[in-house]
């Protein structure tokens, strides 16, 4: 009796300093569902875009629970905030044992999560809305491959962004930008685009992540160097505020506005009115259409209603798909499904060659069949191609030109831009 108490002593002062990536085998093998983490920030600066993104999530793991494969996803709150997203990030490893991090949205959040917690643990992550070309050569990350993400670099939406300035007719533009990894590296890709095509950044005002209550004096700063357009460069939790504040100021007699993925969103025509804001053009990741991105859209009207025209919402169903069916390859392959196994499927079931699978209950279930024959697949995501390069784990899709108009949804695309 004795001996055996030694034992499970023994046992537990091992499992309690080995790291959690070690753990991973001991709970593959057993009959529940695999399971991820869902970054989301449901609170924050983009709080607007936190609940479609659950929403997507939730509906890749019922299509897998339906199709046969048994997934869970449990979400942490990330606040749009580096701190609290870490956090979340701990919890979902530490606590929930999640073999895959989905998201975060925002690259100044993304970044300190990659480096502090899931590449230390190696557990991959696969970013659906994080656009920093900084995410494509992170030091942490280089030959360790862990980051993912299912959006585009900026590097591809800047220079659409410079170009479609110079066509909207503007010479001198303006930049106000989120100081963190996104509104830098986003800021510095237009201005490159738009200065080679002739164009002058007249300012380049920056401020705080965390939302302030006024933003007058960046706007002066900003209309101080008398531009043709200012681009609204960050996200609706401050853009709202400082954008109440440039057309109370009359600044948009003079000024016009431009817009990108961070500052596409449904609540500001609400609260700044409409009218004020049609006609404004903006970029954002898009997608190459097809019928992956037909059967996202129809499934989610069928469980959730009318899709709305917010960005990143099909690049988390992506991401949460892609993972599920790397879970699943790694099973069909007789590996427990740990952190690292499923890492090392993601380019197997998204990249060519293989037989193409598509979104919906239908595409996952042929894809797991598929899979258990021992064939090679390759997912068409609802927001392209989800083809990860061998590099930065980055993918290539078109670049959306959009607009706003008067009525609800308040949102259209005007076309697909092929970078």
């Amino acid at each position: 009796m004795l001996k055996k108490t030694k034992v499970l002593w023994l046992i537990l002062a091992i499992s309690m300093v080995l790291p959690a990536s070690m753990l991973w085998a001991a709970g593959s093998k057993e009959a529940g569902p695999v399971k991820l983490g869902g970054l989301v920030p449901l609170t924050g600066a983009l709080s607007e875009f936190g609940a479609g993104f659950r929403k997507a999530g939730d509906m890749a793991v019922e299509q897998f629970n339906e199709a046969g494969f048994k997934l869970a996803i449990k979400y942490g709150d990330t606040e749009t905030s580096a701190i609290p997203g870490v956090g979340a990030a701990r919890t979902l490893i530490d606590v929930e044992k999640v073999v895959a991090l989905i998201g975060a949205a925002a690259s100044g959040v993304t970044l300190p999560i990659a480096e502090s917690v899931a590449i230390p643990n190696k557990v991959p992550m696969i970013s659906n809305a994080s656009t920093s070309p900084l995410l494509t050569y992170l030091p942490a990350d280089q030959g360790k491959d862990f980051l993912f993400r299912t959006a585009p670099s900026d590097a591809l939406q800047g220079v659409v962004l410079g170009k479609v300035a110079i066509d909207e007719g503007y010479k001198r533009a303006a930049v106000l930008w989120v100081n963190n990894a996104y509104g830098q590296g986003l800021m510095q890709e237009f201005k490159k685009s738009f200065e080679s095509r002739g164009g002058q950044i007249v300012a380049s005002v920056p401020y705080d992540e965390k939302p302030a209550p006024t933003y007058v004096s960046e706007l002066r700063k900003i209309m101080a160097s008398k531009p043709d357009v200012m681009l609204a460069l960050g996200y609706p939790g401050q853009a709202t505020v400082y954008l109440k504040e440039f057309l109370e100021a009359g600044y948009n007699k003079t000024t016009k506005l431009l817009f990108c993925d961070g500052t596409k969103s449904v609540k500001m025509p609400e609260a700044l009115g409409a009218k004020n804001l049609a006609g404004y053009v903006g970029t954002a990741p898009g997608s190459a259409g097809g019928k992956s991105l037909d059967n996202f859209k129809a499934d989610y009207k069928a469980k959730y209603g009318e899709l709305p025209p917010l960005p990143f919402m099909s690049n988390y169903y992506d991401a949460v798909v892609i993972a599920g069916l790397a879970a699943a390859a790694a099973k069909a392959k007789g590996k427990d499904v740990t952190p690292v196994n499923l890492r090392d499927e993601l380019r197997f079931v998204a990249d060519p060659p293989g037989v193409v699978v598509y979104a919906g209950e239908a595409g996952i279930k042929k894809a797991l069949e598929l899979l258990k024959a021992g064939k090679d697949i390759n997912y068409e995501g609802a927001s392209g191609s989800q083809d990860f390069d061998k590099n930065g784990g980055d993918v290539i899709t078109p670049i959306e030109l959009w607009k706003y108009i008067d009525k609800a949804p308040y949102i259209e695309t005007v076309k697909m831009i092929n970078p």
